[in-house]
C-alpha cells in the first residue's frame, strides 16, 4: 500500500537509514491505518551537488501540487 521513497544527501550508515525507515513505517501505519507489513520505505543517497537536477527539478517542482511539507530553502 503505501510507498514512500526518501532522497537525502549522501553520508548516512546503513543503520541511520534502516532505523528512519522502521519509524517512518511506524508513523505511517499508524497514520494512513495500514498495517506495517503493507509500508515500503526506499532511501536513495543523492550527492550535494546533484541534488539541484536530480531531486529539486525532476521532484519538488514538478510535485508541488502534492507536498504536504514544502522545503525551507530553494535551489534557483
Amino acid at each position: 500500500m503505501p510507498h514512500v521513497e526518501i532522497k537525502c544527501f549522501s553520508g548516512r550508515t546503513e543503520e541511520q537509514k534502516k532505523e528512519c525507515a522502521e519509524r517512518v513505517v511506524e508513523v505511517i501505519a499508524e497514520t494512513l491505518g495500514c498495517k506495517t507489513t503493507s509500508v515500503s520505505v526506499a532511501i536513495k543517497d543523492i550527492p550535494e551537488e546533484s541534488w539541484k537536477e536530480q531531486v529539486w527539478d525532476k521532484s519538488i517542482v514538478p510535485d508541488d501540487q502534492y507536498l504536504y511539507k514544502r522545503p525551507e530553502y530553494n535551489c534557483d
